[in-house]
């Protein structure tokens, strides 16, 4: 096609195989096999060169969509090899998402790559794991690893330290005092997100517990961080929660730091295959970094992220 327009534009094979940087016997060839394809004569010869015919008017319309759809399409392939186009697939848990640095990651993403189009589910940190791992998600922000495969990188992007929730009618939560410890806490209920969804963050609450002199009694378990709020709301239980998901419920829940050495905190990790190097998930991976040390920055100079 991109031959049949370079003789319908000069009019003829000498002129036309010089701008294609061919020679002139085998442009001819390729003209006389595309009009025996076609089975109808796109040019009338002459002494002088060629001049298209009724058909090849047609054909010369036809062939200039075609060679420019192809070469947008090419175009598009191209963007698509960058990684500039394409579907990025996230998955975070809901502790995650609350995070200020989740949907900051997300709306940089949206603005440097806007032909990217982000697909976001939300699941425990066992759900997402798994699906990083069978490749039905990209990458995904989870708090601590449930399990470690080998396949996948896990890599920690921020570190914030955990509250505890109280009922806002708890005593310790009327007193308000600047810190409590675990061990203040050894005749309450805790509610907790369920070991197979957190049991990083599960485990480490319980052997901190048990370092203090007690097993805690457990309220409830809970698929979500957030509902362990609500039933801490509800005066059901006290729980142990990142920093950055203590803006719910200000009204009935009071959230208290723990003692200074208390060894228990919240990482923000994100999960990705060891083997995603490039494509999308490859500028989501750099931009996530960047968005986690400007957070850092701001905790530095004493602003919560």
């Amino acid at each position: 096609m991109r031959y049949f327009l370079a003789v319908a534009e000069t009019g003829h094979m000498t002129r036309a195989a010089e701008r294609l940087g061919i020679q002139q016997p085998p442009l001819s060839l390729q003209i006389k096999a595309l009009e025996k394809e076609l089975g109808v004569a796109l040019f009338h010869r002459h002494p002088k060169g060629v001049a298209l015919s009724d058909a090849g008017r047609l054909f010369q319309a036809e062939a200039r969509r075609l060679v420019d759809d192809m070469a947008a399409m090419e175009q598009r392939m191209a963007r698509v090899a960058r990684g500039e186009l394409g579907v990025l697939n996230v998955g975070f848990t809901s502790s995650a998402a609350a995070h200020a640095f989740t949907p900051e990651a997300l709306r940089a993403c949206r603005r440097a790559w806007p032909g990217i189009e982000l697909s976001i589910r939300e699941d425990h940190a066992a759900g997402i794991t798994e699906a990083v791992e069978g490749g039905r998600l990209h990458c995904g922000l989870i708090r601590v690893p449930v399990s470690q495969p080998d396949s996948l990188t896990f890599e920690t992007l921020l570190r914030e330290p955990v509250l505890v929730a109280l009922p806002g009618d708890h005593p310790l939560a009327r007193r308000r005092p600047d810190a409590i410890s675990l061990a203040e806490l050894r005749d309450e209920g805790f509610i907790l997100v369920r070991q197979p969804g957190a049991p990083g963050l599960y485990a480490n609450l319980l052997a901190l517990c048990e370092a203090q002199g007690f097993r805690p009694r457990i309220a409830a378990e809970v698929e979500r961080m957030v509902t362990s709020l609500n039933l801490v709301a509800a005066g059901a239980g006290v729980a142990v929660v990142p920093a950055s998901i203590t803006g719910l419920h200000p009204h009935a829940v009071v959230y208290l730091p723990l003692r200074d050495g208390t060894p228990l905190d919240a990482p923000l990790t994100l999960v990705y295959r060891s083997a995603e190097a490039s494509g999308p998930a490859a500028h989501f991976l750099k931009i996530a970094r960047d968005t986690a040390r400007k957070a850092q920055g701001r905790v530095r100079r004493g602003r919560i992220p």
